[in-house]
Parts: C-alpha cells; structure tokens; sequence
C-alpha cells in the first residue's frame, strides 16, 4: 500500500499531545509495515528523526496549517492534489482532521470533541471551522480511532454514525516514565519543591485544566492540616489564565505553590516520578497523559470523575467533582493521610498495563489492512 500520512504535529523539541501521539504511532506503524510505502505530510521544514524508515518519503506542504483558513487550504486544496499526485491508497490524520475533497479512503484518530463542550476557550474562527467540519469528517471517514472509551461514547452520543465505524486506540506511555529510588526523589525534590514531598499537577494552563480550582482546594487543605508538602504546577501558561492568577494571589500558601514552566520530557519523567500524588482535576480530557505517566512512575492519583479520566486512572485513584473546591481539598487531605498508599499502587499497576503503544499500533495497522 502506499500511505500518506499528515505529520504535521512532528516539530522537534515541541512535542505536545497530539505530536507525542503521532511520533509513538507512526514509527511503530513504519516498523510494523516494511514493505508498504509511506509519505508524511509536514507543513513546515521537518528534522529526519521523524523519518523513520527507508520506506518513508516526506514532503512540505506550505502554508503551515495554524489557523483556519490555513487549515482550508491545506486540507481541501493542497493535500487532495498531494494523494492524487502520489497515488495514495489511504490518509492517515492523527489530529482528527482531513479532507473532503479526496475519494482516498481516510483514517482518523479523534482526541476529544472539546470544542462541542467548551466552545468559549477557543477563538471564534476555530469555533465555527470544527463546527463546520467535524462533523463532515466524521461523516466521510472510513474509519475513526478514539483515544479512550469516553471519547468514542462521546462522538457516538454527538454524531449519528455506526459504533463499528469508532475504535479505541488508547494513548501509551514512554518507557523512561518509571518508579525512581529514594535517592533519586530526594535530589529531585531538592531542586524543584525545596526537598519537601509534593502533590503534582502537570499541563498546559488553561481553563479546561481547572488549575484554579486545584490553587484554591491546596489552600484549603494547608488551612485544615499544617503540612509541609508543596504543590508543584508544570506546564507553559496557554490561554485565559488570569483566574489562575488570581488564585494564586488570593492563596495564604503562596510559599508552597511552585510554578514550573515547560520542562523537556525526561526530566519530567523524573519530576513524576518523585511526587507524593499527582492531581488531574480537569473539566474535561479525552485521554489524560499524565495521569497514564503517574501510574508508570507508581504514583497515586487524584482524578475528575468526569470523561476519561476515570478510565485512565483506574481503581486505585480518588475521584473528585472538579466544580468542588471542597472535592479536591477533601481528596488531597485524604491522600495525605492514607494508609493504603501501597494498595492504591498495586491496583494501578495492574490497570496501567492496557495502556500501551505497541498494542495501539498494531489495532491500527490492523485496520489499515481491512482497505487493501
């Protein structure tokens, strides 16, 4: 077969979500199939690191797909020709988006539908584009690859398509995510939360990740316990954080509130690993990277019990109302004085196991298959 495949969240030393996504599924899909032939679609100059395979050609596709207009152009003119040109017998779209103006069969991975339940934290031209179009791609998509089973329910419950047409692919979790010695803890701890033990929220800062709600529940928690456990916020401030400031000035516990800006993903690996318990209390995820990474690094958690954050974190976590500043205070209260510590590990060790790249891969060569 030759397949084409939009890379165009490949960006070296910028990989997010969705670019961690790709960079995991596509090598293993390169690898899974030598003897097909691959071409990725970049919209901008691409670093050979994601080239991964002889079997693999790629090609620039200007103008970058960052807005939507561009996003237009890009899928509706620009790629439509490429797969004519190059005889493409299928497109692969990791960010859930492509084209309605090829009869190449199209496989989609969907991450979340967010913009459908909070459409005010993008702008106003994003917002009508994916009202516009998701639907329509969801529509002319041979098949689509969910990335939890909240996601699929989601899309089945928004959209009038066959559940058959809708599989889940789950997110996996890079190998150096892992449980790390005391030792090690204790020389992370002094460098990052003055040597103190931690809660950890790791994302970016927007209104979705309810982070202000976390800043106001930790300081609820340090007035009911006095604690010396710090709380440690990492991730690039993204859009409409003033609420979050405003948080942050408002807190009696400044002091123990730590913000850590974009931190590359190894050492992340190792800020994970060294928490007391890591806090993911968003309104909404379609997956929840970090708190799959936790688990690796056999730490408990903290959860909304809303969309798939359950799923993800599983059994041993404590789940919260993320509308409830008093929810997420009573949780981190309860966590700092758990006895059952060891037993919430456990648990996560076994559920974390599902959740794996090689399987994810293979689920979609698999489909690939079912075009030829």
């Amino acid at each position: 077969m030759r397949i084409a495949i939009n890379a165009r969240f490949l960006i070296r030393n910028q990989l997010e979500g969705i670019g961690w996504y790709s960079a995991e599924v596509l090598r293993r899909i390169v690898q899974l199939m030598p003897e097909h032939q691959f071409l990725f679609l970049f919209d901008r100059p691409y670093s050979e690191e994601f080239i991964y395979g002889e079997n693999v050609e790629a090609k620039v596709v200007f103008p970058p797909a960052r807005h939507a207009v561009l996003w237009y152009l890009w899928y509706e003119k620009r790629i439509p020709k490429i797969l004519k040109e190059w005889k493409a017998d299928l497109f692969f779209s990791p960010d859930g988006y492509c084209s309605l103006s090829t009869d190449v069969p199209q496989y989609l991975v969907m991450h979340d539908l967010a913009y459908l339940h909070y459409p005010e934290h993008i702008t106003l031209a994003a917002r009508k584009y994916l009202m516009h179009f998701v639907p329509k791609y969801i529509r002319k998509a041979k098949h689509i690859f969910a990335v939890s089973k909240a996601t699929k329910l989601d899309i089945l419950q928004h959209y009038p398509i066959e559940e058959g047409k809708v599989s889940v692919a789950y997110n996996g979790c890079k190998s150096y995510f892992k449980p790390l010695s005391e030792k090690e803890k204790e020389e992370i701890r002094k460098e990052y939360s003055e040597g103190r033990e931690y809660f950890l929220f790791v994302g970016a800062l927007h209104p979705r990740k309810n982070v202000a709600n976390l800043i106001y529940a930790f300081t609820s928690y340090k007035q009911k316990r006095p604690s010396q456990k710090k709380l440690l916020i990492v991730g690039r401030k993204a859009w409409n954080t003033e609420d979050i400031d405003l948080a942050y000035q408002r807190s009696d516990s400044k002091k123990d509130i730590h913000f850590i800006p974009y931190v590359d993903s190894q050492v992340l690996a190792k800020i994970t690993g060294s928490a007391y318990c890591a806090v993911c209390p968003s309104f909404l995820e379609g997956f929840g990277v970090p708190a799959l990474e936790a688990l690796y690094c056999d730490i408990p958690l903290i959860v909304s019990e809303r969309f798939s954050l359950p799923e993800v974190a599983g059994p041993g976590s404590l789940k919260v109302n993320p509308n409830s500043i008093d929810s997420i205070a009573e949780a981190i209260l309860q966590m700092d004085l758990d006895q059952n510590i060891i037993d919430r590990i456990k648990l996560g060790q076994t559920h974390r196991a599902q959740f794996n790249w090689d399987q994810t891969a293979k689920k979609i060569v698999d489909i690939f298959y079912t075009a030829q």
